[in-house]
């Protein structure tokens, strides 16, 4: 059994429990209404597992689509992710895509001057879901990654390739 300082700064002890008065009202506010929990021991009936098997990232990075399905972008389309993880993305578009479709995205992962470590994920991959967005001519797009390649455009000094 462990000892520490509580709110109060009184020394209590760690594994026993502070005794409670049965005919105290739990309800800690003056307001009516349920009664709730003080403290909630997450430790001892655990705590909701995420779903994800990979966790997201809410980062806004660039994206260029240069191919939906069979079609080629002649200029590709420039947008930014909404979220990001190992084995996907979501991003919004001014398009109509069906789930299923497969497209080829890049990402700018770092963007540097050039020959200064800028680094870019070429990606294939296929749309999962499609759903509306707040903003007006906009969808929502989850993609799921099918197969990725990262690109490097730093130099290595020669000392450091192998021969």
């Amino acid at each position: 059994m462990g000892a520490a300082l509580d709110r109060t700064g009184q020394l209590t002890a760690f594994g026993s429990l502070p005794k409670v008065d049965s005919r105290k009202e739990l309800n800690t506010t003056s307001k009516p209404g349920p009664q709730r929990f003080a403290r909630v021991p997450t430790h001892v009936i655990g705590v909701a597992r995420e779903r994800r098997s990979s966790p997201r990232a809410l980062l806004a990075l660039p994206l260029r689509l240069t191919r939906v399905g069979n079609y080629t972008e002649p200029i590709p389309v420039t947008l930014v992710t909404r979220n990001i993880s190992s084995s996907g993305v979501y991003f919004l578009a001014p398009r109509h895509f069906e789930a299923g479709t497969a497209i080829e995205l890049e990402v700018a992962l770092v963007e540097r001057p050039l020959g200064m470590g800028t680094v870019q994920m070429c990606t294939a991959a296929h749309i999962v879901r499609a759903e509306e967005s707040d903003m007006p001519g906009w969808r929502g797009y989850a993609a799921t990654f099918d197969d990725f390649a990262l690109s490097r455009d730093d130099v290595l000094p020669l000392r450091y390739r192998t021969r």
